[in-house]
């Protein structure tokens, strides 16, 4: 458990220092309408190289869309053993876990998306100036839902087979989505980066807190 929670507090001093190096170091107007860019060669010539991609912009939208549905799934289930149970108490200490978590990358969902630390790399229609993009906050999103969900499918789906084939599904979801994500131009790379620090820092406190609930039953 106390691994988890180091793992957690590492990645969060790592995505702090990400801040740092792009408020700070090789910061120049290489974004649309002048906007000033941190890390700007790396940022500049990695979107460069890649290009936008318009199909992998609709892939990582819809799988955002299927993590969502999850979250909801999740939100649900907690709610039916509220009602059958009768008590908040008695709900899966796991769901609600998982609720928290939610609740979290919601406020940090609208939190960065309106903190301007960097602009996205393209304008989207009628836009003048960029939204921010640092970091991705749906990045985050769906590597939080993805990666909890195969934190807990075991103790949902009674079929060893079946769960380990949901849990490969999630996995395969959580890296197209990041993937998709690089590649559809929408961000630069240290958005990406800094999605991916944030969702580790919130998974790994997420599997301590479920981890040390085992050990507590």
């Amino acid at each position: 458990m106390k691994k988890h929670y180091g793992t957690s507090l590492l990645c969060l001093v790592l995505f702090a220092a990400l801040i740092v190096l792009v408020r700070c170091v090789d910061v120049a107007p290489i974004g649309p309408a002048g906007t000033s860019i941190g890390l700007s060669h790396i940022n500049g010539e990695i979107h460069e190289s890649l290009g936008r991609g318009e199909t992998w912009y609709k892939i990582s939208k819809y799988l955002g869309y299927v993590s969502l549905a999850m979250a909801a799934a999740v939100a649900l289930l907690g709610l039916w053993q509220l009602i059958q149970r009768k008590s908040l108490q008695m709900v899966d200490r796991e769901i609600k876990v998982l609720i928290g978590l939610y609740a979290v990358v919601a406020i940090l969902y609208v939190l960065f998306n309106k903190i301007a630390i960097n602009y996205r790399p393209v304008l989207e229609a009628g836009q003048t100036v960029p939204e921010p993009s640092f970091p991705s906050t749906h990045t985050m999103l769906a590597c939080t839902i993805f990666g909890s969900a195969v934190m807990v499918i075991p103790k949902y789906v009674k079929n060893p087979g079946a769960a380990k084939a949901l849990q490969a599904c999630c996995i395969i979801a959580l890296v197209v989505t990041v993937i998709a994500r690089l590649l559809s131009g929408m961000h630069w790379f240290t958005d990406i980066i800094g999605g991916l620090l944030l969702s580790g820092a919130l998974l790994a406190l997420t599997g301590g807190l479920i981890r040390g609930n085992a050990e507590e039953a």
